[in-house]
């Protein structure tokens, strides 16, 4: 597999993307023309205004955005792509039409065999075992919580280590400690925003200037820098 799993599209005070473009561009390396788009995550815009969206920063990169949901076969569209991108936003509407199309299992199998693969917030959550360490509120119900499952650990985008003041709820980590007493085998990287994990069968990669958070059930959370060796991740 060769997979791009990028926390967050928008850092403050810059365009859409603009702050993993030149990531994008060293991860498709020239190998695709044209991309695959699943925009459904995208619930309080169009998905045409999404694929514009994505086109405009894509044009950097000499790559033709199509989005499937102008296709009338998306989960074909999706297997025989020369690369698939999953945008962010809702990941309970997203995983809804995936189900819905069949597109959890066309980009199982598109990843399977080397379809390179880009996804962001919620897009990273997809590339997950489950959908269960999303952040997102679960304006709709999806048919189960599974993902595509192309990674063996769950994944939190956004992570955030504040607690900020006069909040009296839960922080990140307490929510995610309680998923970890209700699913003790279960591994979650805390995905700080500025931060993206590339993952091939011979890459296992964190970049960003900031570390990851990786948290097991019963440990402390542990600490991983850009450099350090990941492969405790895929145990």
């Amino acid at each position: 597999m060769n997979l791009l799993l990028i926390s967050n599209s928008t850092t403050s005070g810059q365009p859409y993307l603009q702050w993993p473009i030149e990531h994008i561009r060293k991860f498709i390396g020239g190998c695709a023309e044209t991309a695959a788009f699943i925009p459904y995550a995208a619930v309080t815009f169009s998905y045409d205004d999404y694929e514009a969206r994505v086109q405009a920063r894509f044009n950097e990169l000499d790559i033709t955005v199509q989005s499937v949901h102008r296709s009338p076969d998306p989960a074909r569209a999706i297997r025989e792509a020369e690369l698939v991108i999953v945008g962010g936003g809702n990941t309970f509407a997203l995983l809804q039409k995936m189900q819905e199309q069949g597109l959890v299992e066309a980009v199982r199998d598109a990843t399977l065999k080397g379809i390179p693969y880009i996804g962001w917030s919620a897009g990273s959550n997809i590339a997950c075992p489950t959908i269960r360490t999303t952040n997102d509120m679960p304006i709709v119900e999806p048919a189960s919580f599974e993902a595509a499952g192309l990674v063996p650990f769950q994944i939190n985008p956004h992570y955030l280590d504040a607690h900020p003041d006069g909040h009296a709820g839960e922080t990140r980590e307490q929510r995610i400690e309680e998923f970890l007493a209700a699913n003790p085998t279960v591994t979650v990287a805390g995905l700080r925003e500025g931060c993206l994990l590339r993952i091939g069968d011979d890459r296992r990669e964190l970049i960003g200037d900031r570390p990851m958070r990786i948290f097991r059930h019963g440990t402390t959370p542990q600490e991983v820098n850009p450099g350090d060796n990941l492969d405790t991740l895929f145990k």
